[in-house]
């Protein structure tokens, strides 16, 4: 707690040595300042940050940082990027020694791989661990799957309004699954075919705008899905390899896709959430599923999918203006939240 407090403290009065030199330098610029004992030069930033921080900033850092600052004085760096988290090459030397003692930054591999084009987003990104493999879903439609092998698969889903809102992957049937805001996609990423093949479940009544995955024990030919859409509402799906033998119907003109009827399927959904459901995920640890949303009186739900069948309480809990992001940390037991 005492180090807690010590870093608040030389934060804010790093901040405030930043503030006072771009109002130094404002004036400068425009005539007005005159030079006294309290200027803010280099050496004076240099060994100010030094005596605050210590060793866990290096002098490269606090070099970059003045710089930054001093070519726009409009544009302030974040206060982060003095312990140098935004690295762009590494010098090979990634030792415990040398890195910061605030941010543990690990090395990072950029992949030059073009998968979305101008004016298009990534809205989901999902590691597939026992597979070697990093699933990626662009808002226009652009799902590519990336393999250790530095292989790639990519497919664009044609649409004329849908944005994809989420991804994930199927590891039982080793599909990738996909929700736009009326459909439900599944790709099959390993086909052969001139185009790609898959199964697209339509209509979805609702906006769905996340999805994931229900990890299971067992191995069977089938794989169970949570949704959330932007009425409040969890689906739980479950999708089996006969289901893609018995209930498809035709191919789309514009892919080897074919359509699954949504009202062959049995898709349980409960009213969990008073606003839009910003993200779900299944803990496999727990036997459980989250889900949260903006929604100021049920921000954030922790449960059973059987909880998705039944009329049961949930066990949730309350935060002003609601919850975006949830994770679960198994070492530590616990849940965190972000409002």
């Amino acid at each position: 707690a005492l180090e807690l407090i010590d870093f608040k403290n030389a934060l804010e009065q790093f901040q405030n040595l930043v503030e006072n030199m771009i109002i130094q330098k404002t004036k400068e610029s425009s005539g007005l300042y005159t030079k006294d004992d309290d200027e803010i030069d280099y050496d004076k930033f240099y060994t100010t940050t030094r005596t605050l921080f210590g060793p866990a900033v290096k002098d490269q850092n606090i070099q970059a940082f003045f710089r930054k600052i001093m070519s726009n004085l409009d544009e302030r760096p974040e206060w982060l990027e003095i312990f140098g988290c935004f690295k762009e090459e590494s010098d090979g030397m990634s030792s415990p020694s040398k890195e910061s003692m605030v941010f543990l930054v690990s090395e990072k591999q950029q992949i030059t791989h073009s998968v979305v084009k101008r004016k298009d987003v990534i809205k989901g990104i999902v590691k597939v661990p026992l597979l070697h493999l990093t699933v990626t879903a662009s808002q226009r439609g652009v799902l590519t799957v990336f393999s250790k092998q530095k292989f790639s698969y990519s497919f664009y889903f044609h649409q004329d309004t849908a944005w994809i809102n989420g991804c994930d992957f199927l590891p039982n049937l080793n599909y990738v699954v996909a929700v736009t805001e009326s459909t439900v996609i599944l790709w099959d990423y390993k086909s052969k075919e001139s185009q790609s093949d898959g199964f697209v479940i339509k209509p979805m009544k609702n906006c769905l705008l996340c999805v994931c995955t229900v990890t299971m024990a067992d191995n069977l030919a089938k794989d169970t899905i949570l949704m959330g859409d932007d009425k409040g509402y969890v689906y739980l799906l479950t999708i089996t390899s006969d289901d893609f033998i018995m209930k498809q119907s035709k191919a789309e003109k514009e892919s080897q896709f074919k359509v699954l009827d949504s009202e062959f399927f049995d898709i349980p959904k409960r009213k969990l959430h008073d606003d839009w459901v910003g993200k779900i995920k299944y803990f496999s640890a727990l036997k459980r599923f989250g889900s949260c949303s903006t929604d100021s009186t049920n921000s954030f739900v922790l449960d059973y999918i059987k909880r998705l069948e039944d009329h049961l309480p949930v066990k949730e809990f309350s935060v002003p203006n609601g919850v975006n992001a949830f994770t679960y940390c198994g070492k530590a037991k616990v849940i965190v939240t972000g409002g």
